[in-house]
């Protein structure tokens, strides 16, 4: 009877898993050293690599800096996803759903503002943060619009046809509803985070729901008249 055959005790990545690595290699570096984190130096000590590893994979530290920006982003807004996904399929549900997903762990982490605060920092100076940060703003102001839309009953599953009929000055109120909506969230979650003490996070989606509760009533009563 021949030996069982042992498993290779090394095994060489694929060129996403290396890139990912190194991606999460860079995000562990922020939480821990901020802005100093961003050494290539260091980041090639946290993933175990060689400097010259990341060269390969990355034309420069802001590339990948920004690849780290939208999987940190991904990863965030990914949640919020998973939370609508699981609520009750009544667009009020859905609502509450993102609303205490984007105000409970991990968004509210000390490591997540630290983060996010070292890629503000470099968002004036770096293209590719700029580049990243438009898409990653465009498809979370895309979330916040579909979930509103749904409360105003203009982008539901069972309304897309009506949706098209839509005037364009509705959809600019609604595109417009869903940026003050996402400035609303940004600033209580800065505030949070900077002093916790000022409220407790329930308060914040209640006051969240105040609002919104507002603005659907407002935008229903410019509609009826």
């Amino acid at each position: 009877m021949s030996a069982p055959q042992r498993a290779p005790r090394f095994r060489r990545r694929l060129p996403a898993e290396r890139r990912l690595a190194l991606i999460e290699a860079t995000i562990q570096c922020l939480k821990r050293f901020g802005h100093d984190g961003l050494s290539i130096r260091t980041i090639s000590a946290q993933a175990g690599v060689s400097v010259g590893l990341i060269n390969h994979h990355f034309p420069n530290k802001s590339e990948l800096v920004a690849a780290a920006y939208r999987h940190f982003n991904a990863q965030l807004v990914g949640g919020m996803r998973t939370a609508v996904a699981q609520a009750a399929d009544l667009p009020r549900a859905r609502m509450r759903a993102f609303l205490e997903a984007s105000f409970s762990a991990p968004n509210l982490d000390a490591d997540t503002l630290a983060v996010w605060v070292v890629f503000w920092g470099m968002y004036r100076h770096s293209r590719p943060i700029q580049r990243v940060e438009r898409e990653t703003y465009q498809d979370y102001v895309g979330l916040v619009r579909g979930l509103l839309g749904g409360l105003l009953g203009t982008a539901s599953a069972g309304k897309r046809r009506h949706a098209r009929r839509n005037t364009p000055a509705a959809a600019r109120e609604l595109r417009r509803a869903a940026i003050g909506l996402t400035a609303l969230l940004d600033g209580l979650w800065l505030q949070w985070c900077l002093q916790p003490g000022a409220f407790r996070p329930q308060e914040a989606v209640r006051m969240c729901e105040v609002w919104i509760a507002s603005l659907c009533e407002r935008i229903r009563g410019e509609a009826d008249g």
